[in-house]
């Protein structure tokens, strides 16, 4: 196909043309699902257009050929697919407002906002994004890490959309040919230096020991009868100076100052102390979820015991997500780890299974009660067969190894019936509810 032979160079040459930009007139990329180029330069005209202002990075992936060549071409185009799956993730998490992703030529993507950040926001995401992206990912069951360049811009008000991703492509080459410059700017400005690590660090230790962290919480419904059951905790930061920051980057700051198991520590605190003002007869669970960072430590069960401990919360109607990505460093040590968790009572699910390479080996190792489904495997489920096949032979694995299936994204009605048809038990998304601040949840559950 078309779209596959892209992987084969497995990266952009030296300039991306405007022809690159405009292969085809596909909505979507077969491979990974984000727009195809030319829709994605249609939005960007519609944004003109209607007058919106604009901002834009794109992302090129460093030497993302040797995958191919090391590995084979199978293997390169999972990884691209776990990529825009990454960036897809990552913008839903940090943006407001409309934007979309796509994949532009090979191994480089775009991401647009229709938006008006500062410099530094757009500098800062951009960083995050790279860290996301950067992150090991399993390449025929070895960790690999992709590198990236990504150039950036702030498009005027009367700015020709195909001059400016022009612009992005000259100066994301230009990035690739200089090792030390990981963002650049597309008007040839320097990237602004915003706050440094430590300061960041500072900000994140002030958030913390203030309680700025935000904890809204996602509720979860029974595909049978519609019925409350749980709520899935995540986090926001606020950021005085950088704005909203998404549990994605917020992880990733963390991570990057040695904080994220205190992070862990203090959403699960703050979680469970909310946990345990829901009604007892609603006889609903929460859903955290557990990190690598987290997981690696040793004092993982102590810290957990001591925040079940203070809320008073029943172990056994908590549940842990953990992802493939939190068990790529030391499975074995994660899954002993999960399975004296377990047997405390406490529920475990493997969270965005189907998004990246569904690892079977998880199934057999993990003390699993749950297989909670990525979106991209129920997207099209309702008009596509082959994906309904698809679901239907995983349910059927959850069913012989005794797990509960859980949907994620479900908007709806259409699909929500479909997951029922095909034995499903639960849910979440936007269909019923996104998520909520902990005293709206109440408020939900009173009226539930």
């Amino acid at each position: 196909m078309a779209e596959r032979n892209l992987n084969s160079s497995g990266c952009m040459g030296p300039t991306m043309t405007s022809a690159a930009f405009n292969p085809g007139a596909s909505d979507s990329d077969a491979l990974t699902g984000l727009l195809a180029a030319a829709s994605a330069r249609e939005r960007l005209e519609s944004w003109a257009q209607a007058g919106l202002r604009w901002q834009a990075m794109l992302v090129g992936l460093q030497r993302f050929q040797a995958v191919n060549r090391a590995f084979g071409q199978p293997a390169g185009d999972a990884a691209l697919t776990e990529v825009a799956r990454r960036i897809r993730l990552f913008a839903q998490d940090a943006f407001e407002g409309e934007w979309f992703a796509a994949r532009i030529d090979g191994s480089a993507f775009l991401l647009a906002a229709a938006s008006d950040w500062s410099r530094e926001r757009w500098s800062f995401l951009a960083d995050a994004l790279g860290e996301a992206v950067a992150r090991p990912l399993a390449v025929a069951s070895q960790p690999v890490r992709l590198t990236t360049r990504i150039a950036l811009l702030r498009a005027l008000p009367d700015d020709d959309p195909q001059v400016a991703i022009d612009g992005l492509s000259h100066a994301l080459a230009e990035a690739q040919n200089q090792p030390a410059r990981r963002l650049i700017w597309a008007d040839g400005s320097r990237v602004p230096r915003g706050r440094s690590g430590a300061a960041l660090e500072a900000d994140l230790m002030k958030a913390l020991g203030q309680g700025e962290i935000a904890i809204l919480f996602q509720p979860q419904f029974r595909l049978s009868d519609g019925r409350l059951t749980g709520a899935e905790a995540l986090a926001r930061w606020d950021h005085a100076a950088l704005g909203r920051i998404g549990a994605a980057t917020l992880f990733a700051v963390a991570e990057r100052s040695d904080q994220a198991a205190a992070l862990g520590r203090h959403i699960a605190e703050r979680a469970l102390l909310a946990a345990a003002q829901w009604p007892p007869e609603a006889e609903m669970r929460l859903s955290l979820n557990l990190t690598a960072a987290e997981l690696a430590r040793s004092s993982c069960e102590a810290s957990l015991d001591e925040a079940l401990a203070a809320s008073g919360f029943d172990p056994c109607r908590l549940t842990l997500e953990v992802t493939e990505q939190s068990l790529l460093v030391d499975l074995e040590g994660a899954a002993s780890t999960l399975r004296r968790l377990a047997a405390r009572g406490i529920g475990i699910a493997l969270d965005d299974f189907g998004s990246g390479f569904a690892n079977f080996r998880y199934l057999k190792l993990l003390p699993l009660d749950y297989l909670k489904l990525d979106h991209t495997l129920t997207d099209d489920v309702v008009t596509d067969p082959r994906d309904r096949a698809i679901l239907r032979a995983i349910v059927a694995m959850a069913r012989a190894l005794e797990l509960k299936v859980i949907a994620e994204g479900v908007e709806n009605d259409a699909l929500r019936a479909l997951l029922a048809a095909e034995g499903c038990d639960y849910f979440q998304g936007f269909l019923r509810a996104g998520p909520l601040r902990a005293e709206d949840l109440e408020r939900f559950i009173a009226a539930a």
